[in-house]
């Protein structure tokens, strides 16, 4: 789960990333509300350097892709302000990775599981520090993963402005409850 994926493995493998660009480009020609989320950025350099991959493949030259980046790195919540500079149209907290890396615990692990809690109060922080820094650069902010369809977890995430949530559509009908 950590290691070599997303934003820096696109950097690192090229010519990998650009098959995938060409063939998201080719998806987008016949569905033009396909947009670009970048998982796992850590870092400034990282983003830089993916975003001219983008740029120079099909996908980066068609007009009207928005370039979005998942908030599941902790670090994100501090760099948000400069990726947004750098033209980021958006951010999508993925919520289930971003507990785990803030706990240090794997929800896999039966022995540290009960250490991944969405409402835990480190967890709360980063959340609202990311919602108001998207918000402060104008980017939209929507959650993804389980924290989305839960009900408490729903409400809180309601209340610091996110507007747009991605879940399990088994979670749908508790939501739409709410």
């Amino acid at each position: 789960m950590i290691g070599f994926r997303g934003c820096y493995r696109y950097v690192q493998e090229p010519d990998l990333f650009a098959l995938e660009t060409t063939a998201l480009a080719r998806v987008r020609d016949e569905s033009p509300n396909l947009h670009l989320m970048i998982p796992f950025v850590r870092t400034r350099w990282e983003l830089e350097a993916c975003l001219e991959l983008v740029d120079a493949s099909p996908l980066g030259r068609q007009r009207g892709l928005h370039r979005w980046v998942m908030a599941e790195v902790p670090s994100v919540v501090y760099r948000l302000p400069e990726y947004a500079a750098m033209g980021i149209d958006g951010v999508s907290i993925g919520s289930n990775d971003l507990v785990q890396y803030l706990m240090a615990a794997d929800r896999d692990n039966p022995k540290v599981a009960y250490l991944c809690q969405p409402l835990a109060p480190a967890v709360l922080q980063v959340l609202t520090d990311v919602v108001r820094k998207g918000n402060d650069a104008g980017r939209p902010v929507t959650v993804c993963g389980e924290m989305a369809g839960q009900p408490r977890a729903f409400a809180l995430l309601l209340g610091m402005g996110v507007r747009s949530f991605s879940m399990s559509p088994a979670f749908v009908p508790y939501i739409k409850e709410f």
